[in-house]
């Protein structure tokens, strides 16, 4: 085995990639030059979600993933992190002292693929649309502190913010922030379907079968205008039912990369070398895992039943038992490596302990054991998914505190079950749409939060979170995000698990998987080229 060690500078939300290199140079069936991506994430339309690509809708990494590609947004997180920087835009910035105002001037020549023209009025009617749809469960918080946007001639749009946020620029990095042409998007109405359109480095086809797509295809888009080097002209993604199926589709050559979501036995096989066919590349990621609560239903309506399940669950068990060192233990909903982060859960409750969960549930009056089901999706965050909650349900029905069941559901059939409000205690997910304390926080906990939590904070959405967002210097706000942690950590309307590893494996002919992901699972396909094997 050849090994080799790929380091590139340290920067915020993003520690040094290590890439372990093994043989083998056959290329992807995709076509000449073609680079060949497999995935897991499965795109399906249903009758509960029929606009599964639709930016002012999509709010999963998949279907993020692919917007991504093709719809431009003004602001990008630039190669190697950091602040935002101009991306259809020219130039962005606040124009007042207060962040409230943002200016933006167009780039010249901006066309959509099909040629069309792209003005100032085309981001003012994504915008305003997006906030106009509405969707439920979709990503229009993202777009919360914005009250007008105005116009003044064809290149230039400004934002007129309701309150500060300094966080506002990395909010149109975001796909619902993207740039839809009038002619293909409505203006109150979803775009059902699989098709997309943008101004992006790619157009975007789809192989549909049985209303899932099993083959997406990216071709290089000539009208592209931006900051992004294309180093491709063509990338094709399948979507596999697993991580079995994808590995074998990459020691056959059918694919050419493996992005998410990879088991814990193939991220060890791949790391241990013992693959002569796949390069790993690992790097600091910022997902992490949590239960969340609806703390409106009468099993956990008491915060001494959710309290008394963090005292009780053993983070570093689970991560050992399942994940090993592709994940570590999170004690807030703020990963470690982001400016703001606060230890709050384990500051709180301190290792697990079933004598003072007893007491947490004496002291309210609840009878032992609480009957309680776990409800997790068994296919969007990969197998191991549910061997994490067999250990989660081992841990609470050991203590003879609880009584807990677990039942798992297709993602397709999860998340819909999830908005109608019929699970009490949930496992979920969270890759976040940019590198900010924020982002981990108001999603959750804000008035528009979402997963539409029943939980409301009236100090941390009135008074804590507009105060972290008028501080440019996110420093400058930790009093503020860790007053929200430790609330959450209080009243604990979702449960911190971890915080995982990213991972990404190749052929060794594949150049760029370095930064195929950047820190906040944004895949980007643009960066893979071909180069020259071992």
């Amino acid at each position: 085995m050849n090994r080799k060690t790929l380091v590139l500078p340290a920067v915020v939300g993003l520690l040094a990639p290590v890439l372990a290199a093994c043989g083998g140079s056959d290329s992807g069936s995709g076509g000449s030059g073609d680079i060949v991506v497999g995935t897991t994430d499965r795109f399906t339309a249903t009758k509960d979600a029929p606009a599964p690509l639709d930016p002012a809708y999509a709010y999963d990494i998949g279907a993020w993933n692919i917007l991504r590609q093709t719809v431009q947004t003004l602001m990008i997180v630039p190669k190697g992190e950091g602040d935002p920087v101009p991306e259809a835009a020219e130039k962005c910035g606040f124009t007042d002292s207060g962040n409230e105002r943002y200016a933006c001037t167009l780039r010249d020549g901006l066309k959509f693929a099909n040629g069309d023209k792209i003005t100032a009025a085309d981001v003012k009617y994504s915008i305003d649309r997006a906030r106009a749809i509405n969707a439920e469960g979709g990503p229009v918080g993202l777009l919360s502190t914005i009250d007008t946007v105005e116009t003044q001639g064809d290149n230039q749009v400004i934002f007129h913010l309701k309150t500060a946020d300094a966080t506002f620029p990395y909010k149109l990095t975001t796909p619902v922030a993207g740039i839809v042409n009038p002619d293909d998007y409505e203006k109150n109405k979803l775009r059902d379907g699989f098709d997309v359109d943008g101004s992006g480095p790619y157009t975007f086809s789809a192989d549909v079968k049985n209303d899932e797509i099993v083959k997406a295809t990216f071709t290089k888009n000539p009208n592209y205008k931006g900051t992004l080097t294309v180093n491709n002209s063509k990338v094709e993604m399948v979507s596999y039912s697993d991580a079995d199926a994808m590995s074998t589709a990459l020691d056959k050559g059918d694919i050419d990369v493996m992005t998410r979501t990879m088991s814990p036995e193939l991220i060890k096989k791949l790391s241990d070398g013992s693959d002569e066919n796949a390069d790993l590349v690992e790097m600091s990621g910022l997902e992490i895992r949590y239960l969340a609560f609806n703390t409106d239903a009468a099993t956990v309506k008491n915060k001494a039943v959710r309290q008394a399940m963090a005292q009780l669950i053993n983070r570093g068990e689970i991560v050992s038992k399942v994940y090993g060192t592709q994940a570590e233990p999170l004690y807030s909903l703020v990963p470690a490596s982001i400016t703001g982060h606060s230890n709050s859960f384990f500051n709180k409750y301190g290792d697990p302990s079933v004598s003072k969960a007893k007491s947490l549930l004496t002291k309210a009056g609840i009878t032992s054991p609480v009957k309680l089901t776990l409800h997790y999706t068994t296919d969007h965050y990969g197998s191991a998914t549910a061997k994490e909650f067999e250990v989660l349900k081992k841990q609470l029905n050991d203590s003879g505190l609880f009584d807990v069941s677990i039942e798992g559901a297709k993602w397709d059939a999860f998340i819909p079950a999830e908005r109608k409000g019929e699970y009490d205690v949930w496992g979920m997910g969270w890759f976040p749409d940019f590198p900010d304390a924020d982002n981990y926080l108001a999603p959750f906990l804000d008035a528009d939060n979402f997963l539409k939590l029943p939980y409301r904070n009236s100090r941390i959405i009135n008074s804590l979170i507009p105060e972290s967002r008028r501080e440019a210097d996110r420093i400058a706000a930790s009093s503020s995000l860790t007053a929200i942690q430790d609330a959450v950590a209080d009243d604990v309307p979702i449960l911190p698990l971890w915080q995982g590893k990213q991972y990404v494996a190749a052929r060794d002919d594949v150049t760029g998987t370095a930064y195929a992901l950047n820190s906040s699972s944004t895949l980007q396909l643009w960066e893979l080229g071909r180069g020259v094997s071992n």
